[in-house]
């Protein structure tokens, strides 16, 4: 199984109840297949560039999933078929590129908790 980002655009409307449906109809399309879920996170409500089919905005959401690379095209055609998902984009999780980053980030971390305490040991001295 390979990690994918997918990216899912929900057209108009969508009120928070029904939204979590239209989540839950593409979520189940991956389990469907084989699936499993790993995060899902609702990034908001947009304004698309310009109109598309007559659609001024959609809810977009991302979803980290794992599936079998073969059956990735059966799931993107199985959306075409689901009028709740406006668009949807998937892209392969680089596992070199995310471990790079976790180790950007985890470095980040450490240097702003050692300024943090060398500004701690500071502020006691200079009084």
């Amino acid at each position: 199984m390979k990690k994918y980002d997918g990216l899912y655009i929900f057209a108009g409307q969508a009120k928070d109840d029904v939204l979590d449906g239209q989540i839950t109809k593409a979520v189940a399309e991956v389990t469907r297949l084989g699936g499993n879920i790993l995060a899902q996170e609702v990034l908001g409500k947009r304004t698309f560039a310009r109109p598309m089919h007559k659609r001024e905005n959609g809810v977009y959401v991302q979803v980290r999933f794992e599936l079998d690379p073969s059956k990735v095209r059966e799931l993107v055609n199985r959306y075409r078929l689901v009028e709740e998902v406006f668009r949807v984009q998937i892209l392969a999780v680089d596992d070199r590129r995310e471990a790079v980053l976790a180790a950007q980030a985890e470095a980040a971390a450490k240097r702003a908790a050692e300024k943090a305490q060398a500004e701690a040991e500071e502020a006691p001295a200079a009084e």
